[in-house]
Protein backbone atom coordinates (compact mmCIF):
# COMPACT_ATOMS: atom_id res chain seq x y z
CA UNK A 1 0.00 0.00 0.00
CA UNK A 2 1.43 3.35 -0.93
CA UNK A 3 2.03 6.04 1.81
CA UNK A 4 -0.73 8.91 2.15
CA UNK A 5 1.63 11.31 1.32
CA UNK A 6 2.56 9.84 -2.39
CA UNK A 7 -1.18 9.15 -2.92
CA UNK A 8 -1.09 13.04 -2.07
CA UNK A 9 1.60 14.03 -4.43
CA UNK A 10 0.06 12.16 -7.30
CA UNK A 11 -3.40 13.54 -7.12
CA UNK A 12 -2.41 16.86 -5.87
CA UNK A 13 -3.29 19.21 -9.40
CA UNK A 14 -0.19 20.76 -10.35
CA UNK A 15 -1.45 24.68 -11.22
CA UNK A 16 -0.72 25.30 -14.71
CA UNK A 17 0.40 28.65 -16.16
CA UNK A 18 0.88 29.88 -19.55
CA UNK A 19 2.78 32.63 -20.56
CA UNK A 20 1.47 34.72 -23.15
CA UNK A 21 3.57 38.12 -24.67
CA UNK A 22 1.35 40.87 -26.53
CA UNK A 23 3.31 42.51 -29.49
CA UNK A 24 2.86 44.67 -32.38
CA UNK A 25 4.90 46.96 -34.76
CA UNK A 26 3.12 50.20 -34.14
CA UNK A 27 4.54 51.17 -31.27
CA UNK A 28 5.12 55.24 -31.96
CA UNK A 29 8.18 56.40 -29.88
CA UNK A 30 10.40 53.45 -31.56
CA UNK A 31 8.47 52.02 -34.81
CA UNK A 32 9.03 48.29 -35.52
CA UNK A 33 11.50 47.67 -31.92
CA UNK A 34 9.95 44.28 -31.29
CA UNK A 35 12.42 43.01 -34.65
CA UNK A 36 15.23 45.76 -33.41
CA UNK A 37 18.21 42.82 -33.54
CA UNK A 38 20.62 42.77 -30.26
CA UNK A 39 23.63 40.16 -30.42
CA UNK A 40 21.64 38.99 -33.75
CA UNK A 41 18.50 38.48 -32.12
CA UNK A 42 15.63 40.32 -32.47
CA UNK A 43 13.73 41.89 -28.84
CA UNK A 44 10.85 39.92 -28.99
CA UNK A 45 12.47 36.55 -29.11
CA UNK A 46 15.12 38.05 -26.11
CA UNK A 47 11.69 37.76 -24.58
CA UNK A 48 10.79 34.84 -25.67
CA UNK A 49 13.74 32.80 -24.49
CA UNK A 50 13.91 34.37 -21.28
CA UNK A 51 10.01 33.24 -20.79
CA UNK A 52 10.90 29.78 -22.09
CA UNK A 53 14.30 29.50 -19.32
CA UNK A 54 11.50 30.05 -16.71
CA UNK A 55 9.81 26.77 -17.22
CA UNK A 56 7.17 28.06 -15.44
CA UNK A 57 4.66 27.46 -18.66
CA UNK A 58 4.23 27.29 -22.38
CA UNK A 59 5.33 30.40 -24.10
CA UNK A 60 3.21 32.36 -26.79
CA UNK A 61 3.51 35.15 -28.66
CA UNK A 62 -0.07 37.38 -29.33
CA UNK A 63 0.77 39.58 -32.15
CA UNK A 64 -1.28 41.21 -35.33
CA UNK A 65 1.60 41.34 -37.35
CA UNK A 66 2.79 38.65 -39.59
CA UNK A 67 6.08 40.04 -39.33
CA UNK A 68 6.83 39.38 -35.86
CA UNK A 69 4.38 35.62 -35.82
CA UNK A 70 7.56 34.54 -38.48
CA UNK A 71 10.59 35.88 -36.58
CA UNK A 72 9.51 34.26 -33.25
CA UNK A 73 8.75 30.80 -35.07
CA UNK A 74 11.74 31.20 -37.26
CA UNK A 75 13.96 31.71 -33.81
CA UNK A 76 12.82 28.42 -32.39
CA UNK A 77 8.91 30.13 -30.40
CA UNK A 78 5.34 29.81 -30.68
CA UNK A 79 2.69 32.69 -31.41
CA UNK A 80 -0.38 33.44 -32.86
CA UNK A 81 -1.89 36.51 -34.97
CA UNK A 82 -4.34 38.52 -33.26
CA UNK A 83 -6.90 41.22 -34.46
CA UNK A 84 -5.79 44.41 -34.90
CA UNK A 85 -8.32 46.44 -32.97
CA UNK A 86 -7.32 45.86 -29.21
CA UNK A 87 -7.34 48.90 -26.92
CA UNK A 88 -4.57 47.18 -24.63
CA UNK A 89 -2.07 44.12 -24.20
CA UNK A 90 -4.51 42.38 -21.81
CA UNK A 91 -7.45 42.35 -24.92
CA UNK A 92 -4.82 40.93 -26.81
CA UNK A 93 -3.95 38.28 -24.77
CA UNK A 94 -7.41 37.30 -23.78
CA UNK A 95 -7.93 36.81 -27.82
CA UNK A 96 -5.26 34.90 -27.94
CA UNK A 97 -6.05 32.36 -24.67
CA UNK A 98 -9.12 32.07 -26.45
CA UNK A 99 -8.04 30.90 -29.81
CA UNK A 100 -4.97 28.74 -28.41
CA UNK A 101 -8.16 26.52 -26.51
CA UNK A 102 -6.07 25.62 -23.50
CA UNK A 103 -8.76 24.19 -20.75
CA UNK A 104 -6.00 22.87 -18.30
CA UNK A 105 -4.80 26.46 -17.76
CA UNK A 106 -5.14 28.07 -14.35
CA UNK A 107 -3.01 31.08 -14.61
CA UNK A 108 -2.19 33.43 -17.67
CA UNK A 109 0.95 35.52 -17.02
CA UNK A 110 1.37 38.85 -19.34
CA UNK A 111 4.97 39.32 -20.12
CA UNK A 112 5.89 42.99 -22.09
CA UNK A 113 7.50 42.12 -25.56
CA UNK A 114 9.89 45.03 -24.62
CA UNK A 115 11.72 44.51 -22.20
CA UNK A 116 14.48 41.74 -22.85
CA UNK A 117 16.38 42.12 -19.64
CA UNK A 118 13.52 40.64 -17.82
CA UNK A 119 15.02 38.67 -14.79
CA UNK A 120 13.94 34.73 -15.00
CA UNK A 121 14.06 34.71 -11.25
CA UNK A 122 11.90 37.36 -11.29
CA UNK A 123 9.34 35.28 -13.56
CA UNK A 124 9.57 32.37 -11.42
CA UNK A 125 9.10 34.47 -7.55
CA UNK A 126 5.55 35.81 -9.51
CA UNK A 127 4.30 32.36 -10.60
CA UNK A 128 5.32 30.62 -6.98
CA UNK A 129 3.49 33.40 -5.12
CA UNK A 130 0.57 33.37 -7.17
CA UNK A 131 -0.07 29.46 -6.28
CA UNK A 132 0.82 30.02 -2.56
CA UNK A 133 -1.38 33.10 -1.63
CA UNK A 134 -4.05 31.71 -4.47
CA UNK A 135 -3.99 34.96 -5.66
CA UNK A 136 -6.27 36.55 -8.13
CA UNK A 137 -4.24 38.94 -9.91
CA UNK A 138 -0.50 39.20 -8.97
CA UNK A 139 2.05 42.03 -10.45
CA UNK A 140 5.93 42.91 -10.07
CA UNK A 141 7.81 46.01 -8.71
CA UNK A 142 11.36 47.12 -7.74
CA UNK A 143 12.53 49.01 -5.02
CA UNK A 144 13.49 52.78 -6.52
CA UNK A 145 17.12 53.58 -6.09
CA UNK A 146 17.11 57.07 -7.69
CA UNK A 147 14.62 59.07 -6.07
CA UNK A 148 14.10 61.51 -9.26
CA UNK A 149 12.09 58.48 -11.08
CA UNK A 150 9.69 59.18 -8.38
CA UNK A 151 8.67 62.23 -10.24
CA UNK A 152 9.42 61.10 -13.52
CA UNK A 153 5.66 60.63 -15.24
CA UNK A 154 7.21 57.89 -17.68
CA UNK A 155 8.02 55.97 -14.68
CA UNK A 156 4.71 54.03 -13.35
CA UNK A 157 5.24 53.66 -9.04
CA UNK A 158 2.50 51.56 -7.07
CA UNK A 159 2.36 52.36 -3.56
CA UNK A 160 1.50 48.79 -1.64
CA UNK A 161 -0.11 47.91 1.72
CA UNK A 162 3.10 47.01 3.12
CA UNK A 163 6.84 46.99 2.64
CA UNK A 164 7.71 44.42 0.05
CA UNK A 165 11.06 41.66 0.21
CA UNK A 166 10.87 38.51 -1.98
CA UNK A 167 8.46 36.13 0.63
CA UNK A 168 5.73 38.92 1.18
CA UNK A 169 2.56 39.64 -1.63
CA UNK A 170 1.03 42.38 -0.11
CA UNK A 171 -1.76 44.88 -1.66
CA UNK A 172 -1.35 47.35 -3.98
CA UNK A 173 -3.59 50.54 -2.95
CA UNK A 174 -2.83 52.71 -5.95
CA UNK A 175 -0.73 52.72 -9.27
CA UNK A 176 0.60 56.63 -10.16
CA UNK A 177 2.80 58.39 -12.64
CA UNK A 178 3.85 61.10 -10.16
CA UNK A 179 3.94 60.52 -6.45
CA UNK A 180 2.64 63.97 -4.33
CA UNK A 181 2.04 60.96 -1.43
CA UNK A 182 4.98 60.44 1.36
CA UNK A 183 7.34 57.98 -0.31
CA UNK A 184 6.82 55.02 1.87
CA UNK A 185 5.88 51.91 0.47
CA UNK A 186 6.42 53.04 -3.02
CA UNK A 187 7.57 51.21 -5.67
CA UNK A 188 9.14 50.99 -9.55
CA UNK A 189 5.75 48.91 -11.06
CA UNK A 190 6.87 46.57 -13.77
CA UNK A 191 4.56 46.13 -16.40
CA UNK A 192 4.33 42.20 -15.82
CA UNK A 193 0.90 40.21 -14.88
CA UNK A 194 -0.19 37.23 -14.00
CA UNK A 195 -4.17 36.07 -13.71
CA UNK A 196 -6.33 33.73 -12.36
CA UNK A 197 -8.30 32.82 -15.22
CA UNK A 198 -11.72 33.56 -14.08
CA UNK A 199 -10.18 37.08 -12.91
CA UNK A 200 -8.93 37.51 -16.51
CA UNK A 201 -12.42 36.70 -18.14
CA UNK A 202 -14.06 39.14 -14.91
CA UNK A 203 -11.26 41.87 -16.50
CA UNK A 204 -12.07 41.64 -19.82
CA UNK A 205 -15.78 42.16 -19.61
CA UNK A 206 -14.86 45.97 -17.45
CA UNK A 207 -15.00 48.97 -20.04
CA UNK A 208 -12.42 51.42 -19.73
CA UNK A 209 -12.68 52.93 -16.45
CA UNK A 210 -12.10 56.57 -16.16
CA UNK A 211 -8.93 56.51 -14.50
CA UNK A 212 -7.43 54.00 -16.61
CA UNK A 213 -8.24 56.69 -19.31
CA UNK A 214 -6.88 59.55 -17.72
CA UNK A 215 -3.50 58.05 -16.42
CA UNK A 216 -2.99 55.60 -18.84
CA UNK A 217 -2.75 53.25 -16.45
CA UNK A 218 -4.57 49.71 -17.35
CA UNK A 219 -4.07 47.89 -13.72
CA UNK A 220 -6.36 51.16 -12.15
CA UNK A 221 -9.16 49.00 -14.31
CA UNK A 222 -9.21 46.53 -11.88
CA UNK A 223 -8.76 48.34 -8.52
CA UNK A 224 -11.78 50.49 -9.90
CA UNK A 225 -13.85 47.52 -10.53
CA UNK A 226 -12.40 46.17 -6.43
CA UNK A 227 -10.20 43.56 -8.21
CA UNK A 228 -7.45 43.31 -6.05
CA UNK A 229 -3.79 42.86 -7.16
CA UNK A 230 -0.96 41.82 -5.44
CA UNK A 231 2.43 43.24 -5.73
CA UNK A 232 6.33 40.89 -6.12
CA UNK A 233 9.25 42.18 -5.27
CA UNK A 234 11.56 41.98 -8.31
CA UNK A 235 15.47 41.81 -8.24
CA UNK A 236 15.68 44.51 -10.18
CA UNK A 237 14.24 47.23 -12.37
CA UNK A 238 14.51 46.43 -16.28
CA UNK A 239 15.27 49.21 -18.73
CA UNK A 240 12.13 49.20 -21.00
CA UNK A 241 12.36 49.57 -24.63
CA UNK A 242 11.28 53.24 -25.37
CA UNK A 243 14.12 55.15 -27.39
CA UNK A 244 16.96 54.65 -29.55
CA UNK A 245 18.56 55.61 -25.96
CA UNK A 246 17.05 52.84 -24.36
CA UNK A 247 17.91 50.59 -27.17
CA UNK A 248 21.83 51.70 -26.94
CA UNK A 249 21.81 51.29 -23.27
CA UNK A 250 20.25 47.68 -23.52
CA UNK A 251 22.42 46.59 -25.97
CA UNK A 252 25.88 47.71 -23.87
CA UNK A 253 24.63 45.52 -21.42
CA UNK A 254 23.50 42.04 -23.25
CA UNK A 255 26.65 42.71 -25.24
CA UNK A 256 28.75 42.50 -22.19
CA UNK A 257 27.13 39.90 -20.64
CA UNK A 258 26.89 37.78 -23.65
CA UNK A 259 30.70 37.65 -23.23
CA UNK A 260 30.75 36.26 -20.02
CA UNK A 261 28.53 33.65 -21.14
Amino acid sequence: ILPLFIIYLFTKKRMKTLILIPSRLSATRLPGKPLLKINGLSVISHVVKKANESQVGEVFVATEDQEILDDVKNNGGEAILTSKNHKTGTDRIYEALIKLDKKDIDLVMNLQGDEPLINVDDIINLNNLMIKYKSKLGTLAANISNKDLIYNENVVKVKTKENLNTSKFPEAINFMRNSKDNNENIYHHLGVYCYEIETLKKFISFSQSENEKKYKLEQLRALDNKIKINVALAKSSPIGLDTEEDLIAIKKIMEYKSKWI
